[in-house]
């Protein structure tokens, strides 16, 4: 398959999970990790998110050099009044892999599989995603083992819990059809947040 380089960029809590039961917003981690967060963005071609988290933090997606902002949704159901698309920046693609495709002015939908869509993303000259979550699109990312680097915010203040609680690779259930090796690469404590950032690239094949 050819595909961008991709690159992820998640908040654990001190137990594993990226957000609570009731799927909290972002925001629970430190001024530290929201400027680590945009610093990540800065030479992605494209960001790359699921609908749902789109929801949860009401992203608008909008970076420096104006990447094309691309939302993964199964069934679609995008709201037409969401800020995504009444803000100024790069082009929005919405990708529904099975449902109706909404229709929304000035948006680019595509019905496809997750895989197809990366290879559309090659072919129009995107050379860098950046994926912001949530778990169930890296659930899928890492199925297609087309995660190239990940972006670890270990926040060691918080405790989520709950066995719906969403972990870095979505609800438990299935798991991954292959072990997908990396190395650590970064390994920065931050002890007055109580956080860590991390970062690991995939190993050589």
């Amino acid at each position: 398959m050819k595909r961008p380089r991709l690159s992820l960029n998640l908040a654990l809590s001190a137990d594993g999970k990226i957000s609570s039961v009731a799927r909290r917003p972002s925001g629970w981690t430190s001024k530290e990790d929201h400027a680590r967060l945009l610093d990540l963005r800065k030479g992605a071609d494209a960001l790359l998110v699921g609908r749902g988290t789109l929801e949860a933090d009401r992203m608008t997606m909008k970076a420096p050099g104006d990447p094309w902002r691309c939302v993964v949704s199964r069934g679609g159901g995008f709201d037409p009044a969401h800020p995504l698309f009444h803000t100024p920046g790069g082009p929005v693609h919405l990708l529904v892999t099975d449902g109706v495709a909404p229709e929304i002015p000035g948006v680019t939908v595509h019905s496809a599989s997750l895989a197809a869509f990366l290879e559309t993303l090659a072919a129009g000259g995107i050379r860098r995603v950046h994926c912001e979550g949530g778990g169930q699109l890296v659930f899928a990312l890492a199925g297609l083992d087309a995660i190239d680097e990940i972006h670890l915010t270990w926040a060691g203040h918080t405790l989520f819990g709950g066995r719906e609680a969403p972990t870095l690779s979505g609800v438990p259930g299935d798991f991954l059809p292959a072990t997908r090796e990396y190395e650590l690469t970064a390994f920065e404590p931050l002890p007055e947040s109580g956080e860590c950032f991390l970062s690991y690239r995939r190993k050589p094949q």
